[in-house]
């Protein structure tokens, strides 16, 4: 999962998708690809700490909703701060995808730190994907990088599956007025421009924001609010899409 920005709720849409996929009955991990800010391990509600086993690899700890996830930010203190060149990154992400006991899975959702950089780099040319989700918000500010995000993973031959637009409108809980805040259909538009499909647009919610805050994705909080649904079928299409593929 990738967005050519920070602040499209990547790790929002990473969290409830891998949670998502597990409620359709996949055996599901999730990997925390951004080494300099994790989260994961805030948003999926994890209180352990990985264990080592007696192969020497690493155990991923199992968070509600039956997710097995792996985040730097179980290695280090909340407000310490990774100063690593690239091919330390390098590292930390080739041991995070062979050294950690996934067991076996269906999916395995990595939450890319935003940009192209060496994270993606590394992983699309080292980890065979079976496809790539990328998350926007209308404006177009944040479709200009989803555009870049999209043709690099094209060029780096990993297919698109389609792309998420995050935060796409905000229903009045009291009138039930729609108010785009952020614009509407760009995320449409950028879809077809590029040849990709919209996975799915996903509301702009306070329950989301409160779910990341205190561990309860909202596919497992709220799965019958607007946004809870929205997430269960972009779970639905990623599995059907991935299928597809072969």
């Amino acid at each position: 999962v990738g967005a050519g920005k920070g602040g499209v709720g990547k790790s929002t849409v990473s969290a409830n998708l891998a949670v998502g996929l597990a409620r359709h009955g996949a055996k599901t991990g999730l990997l925390d690809g951004d080494i300099y800010g994790p989260s994961q391990q805030l948003m999926m509600g994890t209180t352990d700490d990985p264990e080592g086993d007696e192969s020497g690899k690493i155990q991923p700890v199992e968070a509600p909703g039956g997710v097995k996830v792996m985040s730097f930010g179980f290695l280090v203190e909340p407000d310490q701060p990774v100063i690593w060149r690239g091919p330390m990154l390098q590292k930390a992400l080739e041991q995070f995808v062979g050294d950690v006991a996934w067991g076996e899975l269906d999916f395995l959702v990595i939450d890319l730190p935003p940009g192209t950089g060496d994270v993606a780099l590394t992983l699309c040319q080292n980890v065979p994907m079976a496809g790539a989700v990328i998350v926007t918000t209308p404006q177009d500010v944040a479709l200009i990088d989803a555009r870049k995000s999209l043709h690099m993973f094209r060029k780096l031959e990993v297919p698109v599956l389609g792309l998420v637009e995050n935060m796409s409108s905000y229903q009045c809980p009291k009138c039930g007025h729609v108010e785009h805040i952020f614009g509407s259909g760009g995320g449409q538009r950028t879809a077809e421009e590029l040849g990709a499909p919209l996975l799915g647009s996903i509301p702009l919610d306070p329950a989301i924001v409160a779910g990341g805050d205190t561990g309860n994705p909202v596919v497992i909080d709220r799965p019958d609010s607007p946004a809870g649904k929205a997430f269960s079928d972009l779970a639905r299409q990623v599995i059907e899409r991935t299928e597809r593929a072969g």
